[in-house]
């Protein structure tokens, strides 16, 4: 007799919000800064305009990509995170 396998719950990836309280501090440095449009920034930043678009969405943001948006706006790791509980 055959045992039948346990299936594995798929369980579907959430959006953690707290990822879009970092996308709306990095969407409000960007508009502080002059900016309207993401995709003038990204531009003119050097960034690909899908993936800092996700960015500011609360996506796709790995630490590479945070450091390099502080770079751009010229803070720290604590400056950007003192607001954010």
């Amino acid at each position: 007799m055959e045992k039948k396998r346990k299936q594995k719950k798929v369980v579907p990836l959430l959006q953690d919000s707290r990822l879009n309280v970092i996308g709306e501090k990095i969407k409000s440095l960007r508009i502080n800064s002059g900016y309207t449009s993401a995709e003038i920034f990204a531009y003119e930043h050097d960034l690909n305009r899908i993936s800092y678009w996700r960015m500011e969405k609360g996506s796709n943001i790995t630490m590479a990509s945070l450091f390099r948006i502080l770079d751009i706006h010229r803070i720290t790791l604590g400056e950007f995170f003192k607001d954010i509980d």
